[in-house]
């Protein structure tokens, strides 16, 4: 059963940095497509950032030179370092498959406001 456990979110002030955690189980992520989405609050879940392989990676327009997503294939973990961060960031955000969709995860609150 592949499950993914995110961690790392919470309060921040704008312009502040957080680096956010995906634990995997059930797969191995450096077979997959990996990426991270967020959802606001009365918005869509979106795709954020994706890491098709450790030399490719994508990013939506509003995230890019901010979020860097990243991988550590000995813990199987996929992480995302945001920095200069805006209060529209203010999301749930969670990690999973853009290729394969597997059970989203719990997923991590991220608020920034001052």
């Amino acid at each position: 059963q592949v499950q993914f456990v995110e961690s790392g979110g919470g309060l921040v002030q704008p312009g502040g940095s957080l680096r956010l955690s995906c634990a995997a189980s059930g797969i191995i992520v450096r077979f997959y497509t990996m990426g991270w989405y967020r959802q606001a609050p009365g918005k869509q879940r979106e795709l954020v950032a994706s890491m098709p392989s450790s030399a490719i990676t994508n990013y939506d327009d509003s995230v890019k030179g901010r979020f860097t997503i990243s991988r550590d294939n000995v813990t199987n973990t996929v992480y995302l370092q945001m920095n200069s961060l805006k209060p529209e960031d203010t999301a749930v955000y969670y990690c999973n498959s853009p290729v394969r969709t597997f059970s989203w995860g719990q997923g991590t609150q991220v608020t920034v406001s001052s």
